[in-house]
């Protein structure tokens, strides 16, 4: 039978639709099963803790666990590759920061994949200031006086990170930079050690991550010399930024989620909406900014430009500071 010309248009009009409709039913019934949230970092950092907050949140939100897996390595890059080749249906997640989608695209000559192209912004979560950090015990007690002691005394100041390329790293090498500093770097397998031997006296400064150091200074056991991000955090608020002596600098450590190219456009969505829900729910508004964090919810395009110009700046940094991964 011969169909009539404007039937035959609604019909096929409508098959094309159910692909579309289809896809749209999944994302409305996403998830019904586990979710895998992959931090890719060891146990008991600020990746951690956030996880586990946002992870609970979505859980409660949508009705199925998001697990966290902890797949530590190469800075990062050993979680981050398995989340790029796992299947792109929402249901494994990456929790990213600045070291893995950043700062590694430009300190690692040869990965076997490339953040930008390879990964789908989610949604950002908190952006986190470091403190430019100091034993009680050290003269310098502004960053001027510091500025001035490491120019009187090149070579004799000992800067710890948390590792070749951390964010802690180019965050001080941005100062190191910008103020003409000779500054040793001391390499450290992790913000904790660093922190260790920075209370033991064994090293002078240290741009520590906030949410982690910010106990040690309400104790008096650190003094904050300032802090990196444009404006002063709430959580210390006499405590001036680098950006007043140093014009135009700006760091920070950002955490968000991404999921692997190609997750359904409707599946991040709903994710995303999710994120920013619980972004601004007083509970953990409370939560995060008790840990010196700063609200960083928007759109995935807007998460995605924010990785994009970091990776660009950062690039910028490495390359000028000859950084090589350990």
């Amino acid at each position: 039978m011969k169909l009539p010309r404007r039937l035959f248009l609604q019909l096929a009009a409508g098959a094309a639709a159910l692909p579309a409709l289809w896809r749209v039913a999944g994302a409305q019934a996403y998830p019904l099963r586990p979710v895998r949230l992959v931090v890719p970092f060891a146990s008991g950092g600020a990746s951690d803790i956030l996880a586990r907050l946002i992870g609970q949140w979505l859980s409660e939100r949508l009705g199925q666990p998001f697990v966290i897996e902890m797949r530590p390595g190469a800075g990062g890059n050993v979680g981050t590759e398995a989340v790029v080749n796992a299947s792109a249906d929402g249901y494994t997640l990456l929790m990213v920061n600045a070291a893995p989608s950043a700062i590694n695209a430009t300190l690692y000559d040869k990965l076997s994949f490339n953040f930008l192209r390879d990964m789908a912004p989610v949604g950002g979560m908190v952006r986190t200031p470091l403190i430019l950090l100091v034993t009680p015990s050290f003269s310098p007690k502004t960053v001027p006086e510091l500025i001035a002691y490491a120019k009187a005394n090149p070579g004799k100041v000992d800067m710890a990170s948390a590792g070749n390329g951390t964010p802690p790293h180019v965050a001080g090498e941005l100062f190191k930079m910008m103020a003409g500093l000779d500054i040793v770097h001391v390499p450290y397998r992790g913000g904790g050690p660093a922190l260790v031997d920075l209370l033991g006296g064994q090293v002078q400064i240290f741009f520590g991550v906030l949410a982690s150091s910010i106990e040690y200074v309400r104790a008096g056991k650190l003094r904050p010399l300032a802090v990196t991000t444009a404006m002063r955090a709430d959580a210390l608020p006499d405590v001036p930024t680098l950006g007043e002596f140093l014009p135009g600098y700006e760091a920070s450590d950002w955490y968000g989620i991404c999921a692997p190219k190609g997750t359904p456009a409707e599946i991040i969505a709903r994710l995303n909406t999710e994120i920013n829900a619980g972004l601004a729910d007083p509970k953990m508004k409370a939560r995060l900014a008790d840990l010196g964090s700063i609200m960083l919810a928007g759109s995935p395009a807007e998460f995605g430009k924010l990785i994009a110009d970091e990776t660009e700046k950062w690039g910028k940094v490495v390359r000028a500071a000859h950084m090589k991964p350990e």
